[in-house]
C-alpha cells in the first residue's frame, strides 16, 4: 500500500505495520491508525504518521535515551486498553516539540506514547501525580547528543 506522509513524501507500507489507537490521540480523537517511520538513520528520532491525514506526523524519540531516570507506572486501564501481557512488548516514546536551534527541542514526558509491539496497539497516556511536564528540554545545556 502507499501513503502520503508529512516528512517522507509518498511511501510504501504494509497493513500489518499499522498501530491501532482505539481511543485516538488527545486532540486528534478521530485519528486511529498510525505508522512508525524512522526519521533519522540511527532511529533516534521517528515519526508517528497518521495513515488517514498526510500532514499529521509527530516526531518521537525514546525518552530513556535522553533521560535515563524517566520512570512511571502504567495504570491498569492503559494496560487493559493496550492488551499488554509482558513488559517486553512495551515501547515508550515521547512526542517532541522541535525548536530552532535544535538544542532547544523539548519532549513531552507527561504524556508518553505507549505501544504494544506484539499486538500493534497504541495509546497516549497522560501521567497524573508526577512532576513530569509537557516540555522537558531534550538536551542539557551545552550538550548535543
Amino acid at each position: 500500500m502507499k501513503i502520503k506522509t508529512k516528512y517522507h513524501g509518498l511511501i510504501d507500507y504494509n497493513q500489518e505495520d499499522v498501530f491501532q489507537f482505539p481511543n485516538g490521540i488527545p486532540g486528534f480523537m478521530e485519528e486511529k491508525e498510525f505508522l512508525i517511520i524512522p526519521f533519522s538513520e540511527d532511529r533516534t528520532f521517528l515519526i508517528l504518521q497518521s495513515t488517514k491525514t498526510p500532514e499529521l506526523g509527530f516526531v518521537l524519540t525514546n525518552p530513556f535515551s535522553f533521560n535515563p531516570q524517566y520512570d512511571f507506572n502504567l495504570e491498569e486501564q492503559a494496560v487493559e486498553t493496550l492488551d499488554l501481557e509482558s513488559e517486553k512488548d512495551v515501547l515508550v516514546y515521547s512526542i517532541l516539540t522541535i525548536a530552532e536551534p535544535f538544542q532547544n527541542t523539548t519532549a513531552n514526558l507527561q504524556a508518553p506514547i505507549i505501544l504494544n509491539s506484539k499486538k500493534n496497539l497504541g495509546k497516549q497516556v497522560i501521567l497524573t501525580g508526577t512532576s513530569y511536564q509537557t516540555k522537558h528540554k531534550l538536551f542539557s545545556e551545552g550538550v548535543v547528543k
